[in-house]
């Protein structure tokens, strides 16, 4: 993009890798910059590739981003400069340099980051409260284990539709409105549950009443499941982002853990599940007051950062523009066959292992070791990209080592009084299978900006959840019938004798074998064949990092308008 421009009878020439005047050496750092900055990663482009990349990105599909300014103004009666944003609709939000940069991190960030992690914990642990404990709830509620079942797909089911809202809410009313929500629909919902075991209500009403307080609490999962990504880009600087956002995603699975480890403490019978329901609940009425008092604003008044700043796309046409990006799609198709696989196997885990003899201790156990295993991983792993933003290497190498574990998994669960080989597996299987959680959703943001960041990590989840029910019912179809001799010898099942609909014991290797042999295999192999990400938002930041760092050390303006930047100092213009 070699260009020419007259400027008081000078040529200003700006180059493929720099902008320089023949008087004004301050360009010549920046492009020493932006050299230094793309050799250390090469998903991350040269300062005139990202220009570049930026024009592509406004017009994806025959789709046009609406008008976004940005103008940044340096004075000679200032040492610090201004940098303000300006949406299609006029709004502006302005950030100060203080000597190190243009923008402001706030304290209450923590604050926020405890809501959306409380939320998310509460909003978990009333989801997989069932499956921790599935022959015990078939005895109480006398229903069948697909009922029981249907307790953790609804959450899957609902949110499909509800996802698609939960999106267009964070985008337009922003973080406050969707944790309110959240937290009302959760404490309501875990209300009913537990209103649901009373003696007052009928046995045979009882189950109406704990599927519907069941949904509403899936209906507020995705309101709280896609915040963390959007609090983690409006709240925290770039170089923590990766790491808020492990911080938000990883209390999901958190939350089951910690359902697997109290509910079969409390559950040693039938009798003992209403107690087990009060017990999980109770944090989310703390939540829900907490949320409602305490959360006063959706941003803070600077951003953190150069994308915090600017103007998403609106929700349809960010819409269009997922359906457009070939790598979104095939990181949408990986991230929804590894929470798919994770979300079938947290829910059958209890079911897959006590046809073999283990007890419901021991499956609670193992569910907690996977999660605790997983987030410890992710932790580092969020660490880790922080620093070297090697997002795509991360992914792919985690996601090929928790399928391989998943196969190990299958043919050790086959096998009696194993415990050491099945704890290890569903460690290894959790440690790596969780990290894609986290990673998949800064991914998301960073091939799509600017796409808003609810909308392309939110339908991410949503493709989980589908794939997670078509899986949920693969397996139980697959499902066969114990063996003559293998159905005469103890399982770690409880079966009530008063019941007529007991707890059927099945054999689950074909099951197992489908998800991990074939689903994730196949899946592994296009994510690393298929999967060649740029990353734009870092990109965008390096360009908004290059033109601020002009702008510090030259007298000069430079203004955003659609997809074109202008350079104006005291000897003329040059547009770019």
């Amino acid at each position: 993009m070699d260009k020419k421009h007259e400027q008081n009878g000078r040529h200003v020439d700006v180059g493929e890798t720099n902008m320089t005047t023949r008087e004004n050496k301050g360009f010549e750092s920046d492009t020493e910059l932006s050299e230094n900055f793309h050799k250390r990663n090469g998903h991350l482009n040269s300062d005139t590739e990202v220009l570049d990349d930026f024009r592509k990105t406004n017009g994806t599909c025959g789709v046009k981003s609406s008008e976004s300014k940005t103008e940044i103004v340096k004075g000679p009666e200032s040492r610090n400069g201004t940098i303000q944003h300006r949406g299609a609709e006029g709004s502006e939000s302005e950030g100060s340099t203080s000597g190190k940069g243009e923008y402001r991190v706030y304290s209450s960030r923590w604050f926020m980051l405890f809501i959306v992690c409380f939320q998310n914990v509460t909003n978990a642990m009333m989801w997989i409260t069932f499956a921790a404990a599935a022959d015990t709830t078939v005895a109480f509620f006398e229903i069948t284990p697909l009922k029981v079942n249907m307790l953790s797909m609804v959450f899957m089911i609902a949110s499909i539709p509800f996802g698609f809202i939960a999106s267009w809410v964070l985008d337009t009313f922003g973080l406050r409105a969707s944790l309110i929500l959240s937290a009302w629909l959760t404490g309501l919902g875990g209300l009913l549950r537990n209103l649901s075991t009373l003696d007052i209500v009928p046995r045979n009403h009882s189950y109406t009443i704990l599927i519907i307080g069941q949904s509403l609490a899936a209906i507020a999962q995705p309101f709280i499941m896609f915040t963390p990504t959007k609090l983690a880009a409006l709240w925290f600087p770039e170089n923590r982002r990766a790491t808020a956002n492990m911080i938000g995603s990883m209390m999901n699975p958190l939350g089951n853990m910690l359902t697997f480890i109290i509910v079969p403490l409390i559950v040693e019978g039938p009798s003992d599940i209403p107690l087990a329901l009060w017990v999980v609940s109770a944090p989310a009425f703390f939540i829900t007051i907490v949320t409602t008092l305490g959360v006063r604003r959706s941003s803070p008044p600077t951003p953190p950062s150069p994308s915090a700043g600017e103007e998403s796309e609106s929700f349809l046409v960010g819409l269009k523009t997922l359906a457009c990006s070939k790598n979104y799609l095939v990181l949408n198709f990986a991230f929804g066959v590894g929470l798919g696989l994770f979300t079938a196997l947290a829910t059958l885990l209890e079911q897959i292992l006590c046809p073999r003899g283990y007890s419901d201790d021991f499956a609670g156990l193992c569910g907690a070791l996977m999660i605790v295993c997983g987030v410890i991983m992710s932790g580092v792993a969020g660490v880790y990209v922080d620093k070297t933003k090697r997002f795509d290497e991360v992914l792919k190498v985690s996601f090929a080592i928790a399928t391989l574990a998943g196969i190990a998994f299958t043919q050790v669960s086959r096998l009696r009084d194993q415990q050491a080989l099945v704890a290890i597996t569903l460690a290894l299987f959790g440690g790596f299978g969780l990290v894609i959680y986290p990673i998949s959703m800064e991914l998301a943001v960073e091939v799509t900006y600017p796409v808003a960041e609810a909308t392309s990590s939110g339908l991410c989840i949503v493709s989980g959840q589908v794939l997670a029910i078509a899986t949920l019912l693969s397996m139980q179809y697959i499902a066969q019938p114990l063996s003559g001799y293998e159905s005469q010898l103890e399982t770690g099942c409880h079966i009530s004798e008063n019941s007529t609909d007991n707890f059927v014991p099945q054999d689950w290797t074909y099951s197992n074998l489908f998800i991990f042999n074939v689903f994730s295999t196949v899946a592994v192999v296009v994510t690393i064949i298929f999967f060649k990400p740029v990353y734009r938002r870092l990109n965008a930041e390096k360009k908004a990092e290059l033109l601020a760092k002009t702008v510090a050390q030259n007298e000069i303006s430079v203004r955003h308008s659609n997809d074109s930047y202008t350079i104006n100092s005291s000897e003329g213009s040059t547009k770019l």
